[in-house]
């Protein structure tokens, strides 16, 4: 391609809204264009190198038998109601766009394709014989960031592929999930770059245990601990470790101790001389479920350890309801003061609470009269009064009754009445978030299990308590013990405490999960069996990101002057610059090696521009191309000259040699990587 008859444009300044390195290079360098929040267009070089990290990925994934097909961008609500993923996605999360159709049908566009998918497998998948069965797409998928960033990093619109398996059993997909493991491995190392495969948690995807393929950068919003043996690698998030020992108490007698201004654990320390490892401390969340119930939850902690909410997520995910179900959690915040102000009877001891908090500091209201309805509800006489109808008369209603009620009207009824009625539904949430379930959930960590003579809050405001022991002055019944701290570096290796957890940064580029029967149970995909028997197929399910690998290539490796590609993945492998374009000598010569390396497999631009030779070397460096040739002074020699972009090596090399020379390097970059 001829660089003259290119869309190509570079700045010479960043973008103001660029943060970190590769999103600047790439809209610097030409290869992105912003069209809106998080949506960009991918521009003619940045095309080419997303064809070929696709091409990467197509023939790793075909060469374990997987198969290729293009799964729908718009997917119905039902199946995502099916699955119980549905609120996760549009109010816990909040990242998949929904959309109602002409025909008031709810839809979404995909961030992700499992419940197509299962429904697919459902309606076609019907023997053991069929099984396994492994199918992939490259797609475009969509999440509502609420604050896209870093470019292609975390935008509201993606290219990623996805691969879904099915199987009879645990241990076949254990075995797609290695080879996987190892497609992904050879994915990376293809496409030439430094990566760390680590435990991950499965988040919102769910299953029984993911990892995930890290692509080792600076500016990588991920934390990876990882042992120096190379034996444990994990996501900050999933990662576990030995805390250290916990020091011996100095106080030996149980006694109360005022300590003004000591809210904090660093606070106490000072007043009390004694060690944050021998500190409980008590942090107080509120939890908000998609079926409307309210929980506040107690957490209890070493005063030098943090909670790691995303394994607290995980622990109150398993949360039953009354009736034995569980839900999805909308929202798990730290409870503040103006959250208090709405359900607590009485002024909290904030930095002063005690593992034994009472109960009576919540409010324990769930009925409401007919008039106090109305008037929260912000309804006239005859509204509420046909809400309430089908309901046995009372002097007072529960609030999933008249949530009910209103429901089945809202839909039996049509607009306008419609509207009213959904902005009474919103408020019966308002409601049920004022009067949570009048007990606090406790949970206590791992780490205070084995603490003596500790020191904690008064529950009340300027005092602590010292000396304080288990099944003496607090007790743990009615409590559950969890493991929610957050691993750090310095920590011991669990398996292998004479190894310390070190600590890189990582983009996610790749993630593989085993999600056994959760989709296939939920949505009744099944199989027969040998015996006849119907069982729910096992899933697996495998991610790798296109487009963020592809500036995660960028964000690992760049200088001062531009991108540094990997030969497997730039959008062409040299760039022929010719600095005078008014030599027609150095014309001729650039026209002939042009040719001669693009008919020999070298994929090559031909930088003639009327431009300054400075211009032309710039713009070379920025883009990245791994070898630049400069048919300048050197020619009168007979020679050009060679400049490797990732270590600016030049040399000068005869033409006749240098086609054959520049696929001899070329292959071996890309074979090394193989």
């Amino acid at each position: 391609m001829r660089l003259s008859q290119m869309l190509f444009v570079t700045l010479r300044d960043d973008p103001a809204d660029a943060e970190i390195p590769s999103h600047k290079l790439l809209l610097r360098a030409g290869y992105i264009r912003r069209i809106g929040s998080g949506l960009y267009a991918y521009l003619p070089l940045m095309w080419r190198v997303l064809q070929k990290v696709s091409q990467i990925v197509r023939e790793e994934m075909n060469a374990t038998g997987a198969q290729e097909c293009l799964l729908p961008q718009l997917q119905p609500a039902d199946l995502w109601k099916e699955s119980g993923r549905w609120d996760t996605y549009t109010k816990a999360e909040g990242i998949m766009f929904s959309l109602i159709d002409r025909r008031e049908q709810q839809l979404g566009l995909g961030p992700t394709h499992e419940e197509v998918i299962t429904a697919i497998a459902r309606d076609m998948i019907r023997s053991y014989r069929q099984l396994p069965l492994h199918l992939y797409q490259i797609q475009t998928k969509f999440r509502d960031e609420i604050r896209p960033r870093f470019g292609l990093m975390r935008g509201r619109e993606f290219i990623m592929k996805d691969g879904y398996s099915f199987h009879t059993d645990e241990a076949s997909l254990k075995e797609t999930y290695q080879d996987m493991y190892k497609a992904y491995s050879n994915i990376l190392r293809r496409s030439g770059l430094a990566f760390r495969a680590v435990e991950a948690d499965s988040g919102a995807i769910g299953g029984s245990g993911s990892t995930e393929f890290m692509i080792l950068a600076e500016a990588g919003e991920d934390e990876v601990l990882y042992t120096e043996d190379g034996k444990y690698a994990a996501n900050v998030e999933k990662a576990v470790s030995l805390p250290i020992d916990a020091e011996t108490s100095r106080f030996t007698t149980y006694q109360k101790r005022d300590t003004p201004g000591t809210e904090t654990i660093e606070k106490v320390c000072q007043i009390l001389n004694c060690s944050p490892t021998q500190v409980v401390k008590n942090v107080l969340y509120k939890v908000v479920y998609a079926n409307d119930n309210v929980l506040l939850v107690l957490v209890s902690i070493r005063g030098d350890q943090e909670i790691n909410e995303v394994k607290l997520l995980n622990e109150l995910a398993k949360v039953e309801d009354q009736h034995r179900r569980t839900s999805t959690v909308l929202s798990l915040t730290i409870s503040d003061t103006s959250d208090q102000n709405i359900w607590a009877t009485k002024p909290l001891p904030l930095g002063y609470i005690a593992p034994d908090l009472p109960n009576d500091y919540i409010a324990n209201r769930t009925l409401f009269t007919r008039q106090e309805l109305q008037e929260k509800l912000e309804l006239n006489l005859d509204e509420i009064n046909e809400i309430l109808q089908d309901l046995p008369l009372s002097p007072s209603y529960s609030l999933p009754d008249v949530r009910k009620a209103i429901e089945k009207k809202f839909n039996e009824s049509h607009s306008p009445q419609i509207n009213t009625l959904s902005e009474a539904l919103k408020k019966t949430r308002q409601l049920k978030l004022q009067y949570p379930n009048p007990k606090f959930l406790r949970y206590y960590d791992k780490t205070v299990v084995g603490l003596k003579n500790f020191v904690t809050g008064g529950n009340e405001a300027e005092y602590h308590v010292v000396g304080a022991n288990w099944d003496e002055q607090f007790s743990l019944t009615d409590c559950y013990e969890v493991d929610v701290r957050k691993a750090r570096p310095g920590d011991r290796a669990k398996d292998n405490p004479e190894q310390t957890l070190q600590s890189a940064r990582g983009i996610e580029a790749g993630h593989i999960f085993q999600l056994g029967t959760k989709y296939s149970q939920a949505m009744g995909a099944t199989y027969t069996n040998e015996q006849g028997e119907e069982k729910p197929l096992f899933m697996g399910c495998f991610g790798v990101g296109v487009s963020r690998l592809a500036q995660a290539a960028v964000e690992q490796s760049y200088d001062k002057d531009g991108i540094i590609w990997p030969v497997a993945i730039a959008p062409y492998h040299a760039i022929v610059t010719i600095p005078n374009i008014k030599d027609a000598q150095q014309v001729e010569i650039a026209q002939k090696l042009y040719t001669q390396l693009n008919q020999a497999g070298i994929e090559t631009l031909l930088d003639d521009r009327d431009e300054r030779a400075g211009v032309k070397f710039k713009d070379a460096d920025l883009i990245g191309i791994p070898y630049r040739i400069v048919t300048g002074r050197a020619i009168a020699n007979g020679k050009v000259e060679v400049v490797e972009r990732a270590t600016r090596k030049s040399q000068e090399i005869a033409i006749d040699e240098v086609t054959a020379t520049l696929k001899q390097w070329i292959t071996e970059a890309i074979k090394g990587k193989d």
